[in-house]
């Protein structure tokens, strides 16, 4: 399973988000942070964003320092752009062996899918 981050501009914090949560990576907690931002999503502006860095233990001020520089931002521009490449548009977005599943689909759509990919032997 690969995860790529894919902020919409029509969410206001969702750019700052995608750069913290690989401001997270950085230091090997990209998924306990990941986590994080999503039991949180009301709730995404900076110092927030810095606060769940330390709830996650994180090193606070590397933490900081990645964030603040926008350290992150090429990596959330190639993820974007790679997304785009493939026809994303929003999220969720999926892809089951390069079968493309828009939007957030019903666990029966997936369960198709998977067991025709697994029958085809890839």
């Amino acid at each position: 399973m690969a995860y790529r981050n894919f902020p919409l501009s029509i969410h206001n914090n969702a750019q700052n988000a995608a750069e913290a949560a690989e401001c997270a990576r950085v230091q090997g907690k990209f998924w306990e942070y990941h986590d994080k931002l999503f039991a949180n999503q009301t709730n995404l502006g900076k110092d927030k964003l810095k606060e769940y860095a330390k709830d996650v233990g994180l090193d606070a001020e590397k933490f900081g320092s990645c964030l603040e520089t926008g350290a992150s931002k090429p990596a959330v521009a190639k993820s974007v752009a790679g997304g785009n490449g493939y026809g994303v548009s929003g999220t969720p977005a999926f892809f089951i062996n390069g079968r493309f599943v828009n939007g957030a689909a019903a666990l029966e759509s997936f369960t198709t899918i998977i067991d025709e990919e697994l029958a085809r032997g890839k």
